[in-house]
């Protein structure tokens, strides 16, 4: 009987023990990171007063976001603006700072509206806008909003909603395109269609079109508020269109026009790559914008140019500087810039000189992004590493010192157990130095050996920087018992030209040898399991990977989400690889068959998890089951998760629990977690 009571003891002990074990986990679990509240790009009032950013939290049950407008003051006070549970995005305030604009879409609304609010007395934010085609890309300058619409030509507004409400009604699903482009990334793009910009008086009236007069349109694929600015004094606008009549190859170009002319003027026509982002200074004297030079490399260096609206001519700014400059702002004396700039593996703030351009770093360490000034000498900004998530600072210009402006997530991240994470050099390809991030598991013992999971980021062209990632979190990852890893190889962003240039059209060659250099690296460190390593990556990644599972290699298991196998069937995607700048495959069939990884199928033995959506039109998802198939011809053991739902990318809560679950799944089966 005493022994029947222990058992009942026992069994009743042991739900209780995985519960409280369960409770005890406090490392950065997937799960965890769908609590973290996540901000987005700040704004803040001319005269510095009033910072907004909006702030997204998740509901995990109901699988959704909400998000609101914040206000922030280096007080540390902070309140929402918003109503919870209505989208409210694009905050842009008045120029006297009294009255923030957003779009949101409330009520009976069908599509997003610009909401007024007034910030200095009581009141509710009212509509100003009722355009059936909805609105984008808001700017407030001077007496009017300007915004985006993707409207039909010739019609009126009425005409445009009952088109909407035909469309919205009709039993036929077919879509028809006589051109490219016919998707961008995750939708399909009505060629009948075009994006404009148009404008309304603040105090409210007639919408009036500002560019459609113009007989072009914005960039069909892709469009946003940097693809256009206006004028201070509203006397011009400068947007982004296509320059040629080409539309498999666009060429972008910027164009400048007078407000209420009928005519603009291509001021970059003998330019084959993009010229982007157009931006006036606040004298109203100059015009800045991005430029790249090799037509079909979206990686090249973008550099900063200054147009002369009085003298109309262009002059380079940071052509010896050899980093990208973007994401800038001008300061308020249209003395210099400032930039959120892709350093070396860390996202810095630099300022520029607009005479000289001369650059100086503001910041160091961890990454800044999406500065704006607030103020003078002091620029607001997010402020994010591999630790933390992004946290809204001011910066002081003349120091780089920062003034924390939010408390988001500070309870649960000092109840979250990291490890820690350092960044390495050593030799890759032609002997150059190759920089990796290498993040250890909470409680990391060099003593022991542990497992590696080798992470292969994509792009090609873009670096992996120190800052927070949802979607492929390194300290996730580690907190399953790995040592794990971002090298940043040939081709990688925030280099220099020559190394990130230097994969094309080979993709193949120097990555992968930069791969196995890490892969060495790690084998000769005596805290690593030689006999327990796994990689994975995603897009490029996951093409990487892809020739990696053709190549000899020391990996018990891989992961390759996204990726693009096929060379050939890559056609498919909304974005050409290769083509414009070094020929189709019909043309040159050397380069594409030297380096698509299914060519390299014969040498496949390694289990591979595939992962794919079907809403991905970047690497459509043909490209993961042409891979699954092979393997299953082959005989290799392998798992192929298909989400019907996302893109290129996992976003939604519960589907990316489940991916980051089935990852921990499939690699703790070939490669044991854990120290010993």
């Amino acid at each position: 009987m005493k022994k029947l009571q222990q058992l009942w003891l026992l069994l009743l002990w042991l739900p209780l023990a995985a519960l409280a074990s369960s409770e005890q986990d406090n490392s950065l679990s997937v799960e965890r990171m769908w609590q973290l509240e996540r901000i987005g790009s700040p704004v803040a009032s001319a005269d510095g007063k009033f910072i907004v950013a909006p702030v997204t939290r998740f509901d995990v049950k109901a699988d959704q976001g909400h998000t609101r407008l914040w206000l922030f003051d280096d007080k540390g006070q902070q309140r929402p603006l918003t109503v919870d549970g209505m989208r409210a995005s694009e905050a842009t305030f008045s120029p006297d700072c009294k009255t923030l604009a957003f779009i949101s879409q409330r009520n009976k609304d069908e599509a997003g509206q610009i909401y007024l609010l007034p910030l200095t007395t009581p009141g509710e934010a009212q509509r100003l806008t009722e355009v059936p085609t909805g609105v984008y890309g808001i700017k407030w300058v001077g007496e009017h909003l300007y915004f985006i619409s993707r409207v039909w030509p010739g019609k009126n507004w009425e005409e445009m909603a009952a088109e909407l409400k035909a469309n919205k009604d009709k039993k036929v699903s077919a879509w028809q395109w006589n051109a490219l482009p016919y998707s961008h990334f995750d939708h399909w793009i009505d060629e009948n269609r075009q994006a404009h910009v148009f404008r309304i008086p603040a105090k409210g009236g007639t919408v009036e079109p500002v560019t459609q007069k113009f007989g072009l349109e914005l960039p069909r694929s892709s469009q946003s508020a940097s693809s256009y600015d206006v004028h201070p004094q509203e006397r011009f606008i400068a947007f982004n269109a296509n320059g040629s009549d080409n539309t498999v190859d666009p060429k972008i170009d910027i164009f400048l026009a007078a407000i209420g002319s009928d005519k603009a003027e291509n001021i970059t026509p003998d330019n084959q790559a993009p010229d982007s982002n157009p931006s006036f200074s606040p004298d109203g004297k100059s015009l800045a914008f991005s430029r790249q030079k090799i037509q079909g490399f979206y990686g090249d260096t973008a550099r900063l140019m200054i147009y002369d609206l009085a003298a109309k001519t262009t002059r380079e700014l940071t052509g010896n500087w050899d980093r990208s400059v973007s994401n800038f702002v001008w300061s308020n004396d249209s003395r210099s810039f400032f930039a959120s700039i892709d350093d070396a593996g860390t996202s810095r703030l630099y300022q520029i000189d607009a005479r000289s351009g001369k650059e100086r770093a503001i910041t160091k360490d961890t990454s800044f992004n999406s500065p704006a000034l607030a103020g003078n000498n002091v620029l607001v900004a997010t402020n994010e590493s591999f630790m933390f998530p992004a946290r809204l600072v001011k910066v002081d210009i003349r120091n780089g010192r920062t003034t924390r402006l939010d408390s988001f997530n500070d309870e649960l991240l000092a109840k979250t157990e990291l490890g820690s994470y350092e960044s390495v050099t050593y030799k890759g390809a032609d002997g150059n130095d190759i920089q990796m991030w290498v993040h250890y598991p909470a409680g990391f013992d060099k003593s022991k050996k542990y497992p590696l999971f080798l992470l292969i980021h994509g792009g090609p062209h873009n670096a992996i920087t120190d800052s927070f990632s949802y979607r492929w979190n390194a300290q996730t990852f580690a907190s399953w018992g790995y040592v794990t890893a971002w090298p940043n190889f040939h081709g990688s962003s925030g280099f220099g030209q020559d190394f990130t240039d230097a994969i094309n059209p080979d993709w193949r060659t120097k990555p992968l040898a930069d791969i196995q250099a890490a892969t060495a690296w790690f084998q000769n460190q005596p805290w690593i399991d030689s006999e327990r390593m796994v990689a994975g990556g995603a897009s490029y990644g996951g093409y990487l990977t892809s020739i990696l599972l053709g190549t000899e290699h020391p990996f018990k298991a891989l992961l390759i989400h996204a990726a693009v196998y096929n060379m050939y069937s890559q056609m498919a995607a909304d974005f050409a690889v290769h083509s414009t700048r070094f020929g189709n495959y019909w043309d040159k069939p050397e380069i594409y068959k030297s380096i698509s990884p299914h060519y390299y199928a014969g040498n496949f033995n390694t289990p591979t998890l595939v992962i794919h959506g079907q809403l991905d039109y970047r690497v459509p998802v043909g490209q993961g089951f042409e891979l699954f198939r092979t393997l299953q011809s082959r005989g290799v053991e392998s798992r192929m998760i298909y989400f019907p739902d996302e893109n290129h990318w996992i976003l939604k809560p519960n589907n990316s629990i489940y991916w980051y679950n089935q990852v921990k799944d499939w690699m703790t089966r070939f490669a044991e977690p854990g120290a010993r």
